[in-house]
């Protein structure tokens, strides 16, 4: 008896809930895959499935045998694609989720890169602020920024991204510049309204001390682009990534405020379900990000 083939039959039967649909998957005779099963049974001594006309049902045996099945075949399956992986080209759909302004600045022209080097991926993006759940909704992978969610899920830092406090210069011109974080008390603050609870903003001075201050204002956005458009308007003070804000930094649009405070940095990770069985596509895909992202 081959075991392996046998394993990867009963696994089979197991899953399409036949042995017809198992042999049609396997490109076997229905008789063949019986036989398969049955000399898998003598083999371990024990009834693995419990056969009826109408259907199948696993013993309690079968079940906890099913299931080291399962992982044995997924870490042989996981073993190949690991040596393969330097050798063979990713390919197939990526589904990939992000939050809307890092995934416009930063991630479209690193997929445009990657997939220029490796035409056998296709990307499916969703980009959106919001917390999506991997694995109900069939995501093999999740850019985020600052906290990654479900402590289940595995994470890899792949970069870094800096806060920045800024204001249009129209704004500041009409009153006072914050000369300390406590200042900002007084100015209209542009709240990010997808966090929770009070709004409070932190900074670190030079010698390390930590300063938070709780901000007010008129206006609150759930999109950080959206805000600081706003700010470039002269609508009040925002608090930004960087790759957000840089291009209306660079054009004068607005300006840094509280530079000798430094706010904290937000790290940048890649966020997948498991570990185990990831895809030649998704594993060489995080790499490139983890290399681009520091250049």
């Amino acid at each position: 008896m081959d075991r392996l083939l046998a394993m990867t039959t009963f696994a089979r039967v197991v899953e399409l809930g036949g042995f017809a649909r198992a042999a049609d998957r396997l490109s076997l005779s229905t008789s063949a895959v019986s036989r398969q099963v049955a000399e898998l049974e003598a083999h371990l001594a024990t009834r693995l499935l419990n056969r009826t006309t109408r259907r199948l049902s696993l013993t309690e045996a079968g079940q906890a045998y099913y299931e080291r099945c399962v992982q044995l075949l997924a870490d042989l399956e996981e073993t190949e694609d690991s040596v393969r992986s330097t050798a063979v080209e990713p390919r197939g759909r990526l589904r990939l989720t992000c939050g809307i302004s890092f995934g416009v600045r930063r991630l479209a022209p690193l997929i445009a890169e990657f997939g220029a080097a490796h035409p056998g991926v296709e990307f499916d993006l969703d980009l959106s602020d919001r917390t999506v759940d991997l694995v109900e909704e069939g995501f093999d992978l999740a850019i985020r920024i600052g906290a990654t969610g479900q402590q289940t899920f595995v994470s890899r830092r792949l970069g870094w991204t800096r806060l920045v406090c800024c204001a249009a210069p129209a704004y500041l011109a009409g009153r006072a510049a914050p000369q300390i974080p406590a200042d900002l008390a007084q100015h209209e603050c542009l709240e990010y309204s997808v966090l929770p609870g009070p709004r409070t903003w932190v900074f670190a001075d030079a010698a390390g001390q930590r300063h938070e201050v709780p901000v007010h204002g008129r206006v609150q956005a759930n999109n950080g682009r959206m805000l600081a458009a706003l700010a470039a308007e002269g609508m009040g003070i925002t608090l930004e990534p960087d790759f957000i804000v840089e291009p209306e930094l660079r054009a004068g649009r607005l300006v840094e405020v509280l530079p000798e405070y430094s706010p904290p940095r937000s790290p940048i990770a890649a966020v997948y379900p498991s570990r185990r069985h990831l895809s030649a596509k998704v594993r060489r895909f995080v790499e490139f990000l983890a290399t681009a992202l520091v250049r």
